[in-house]
């Protein structure tokens, strides 16, 4: 029995098909969602959701955090952004890095939210490199 995933961002709707298994970046580790698995709602953390056909990765996605919403035969992920990783530069990600960095220098050390996001989406660009420049450790 397959698994329908669908891979929602703001912008666009960027995958709705059936797959054998997908591998989420959940804030606590990797996950991965299997037709007949329990339901499950997490929260995402910057990183590569993998989706697999006859055991192999078929496609893998960079998302910026965001949710997902894991059923016995469906797999939601509502990411904050998402591109296919052959989209993906390594130096446009180092210059958001340094353009994050300056900001982070910026906040005040009693803004406790900006600092949150702040770290967040350094977290997530940092993720994003380390996809890029090693795809075979994912």
């Amino acid at each position: 029995m397959p698994l329908r995933i669908e891979i929602v961002s703001p912008e666009k709707r960027l995958v709705d098909r059936e797959i054998d298994m997908v591998v989420v970046p959940g804030m606590e580790g990797d996950i991965a969602a299997m037709p007949d698995r329990a339901p499950l709602m997490l929260q995402l953390r910057g990183g590569v959701v993998a989706l697999y056909e006859n055991d192999k990765i078929v496609d893998r996605y960079f998302v910026a955090g965001g949710f997902v919403d894991m059923g016995p035969d469906r797999c939601t992920v509502l990411a904050d952004s998402a591109q296919l990783m052959s989209e993906l530069s390594a130096d446009e990600a180092r210059d958001r890095l340094r353009d994050l960095e300056t900001q982070w220098a910026q906040i005040g050390p009693n803004d406790v939210d900006a600092h949150d996001r702040m770290s967040r989406e350094i977290q997530s660009v940092r993720a994003e490199i380390e996809a890029v420049e090693n795809p075979a450790f994912l």
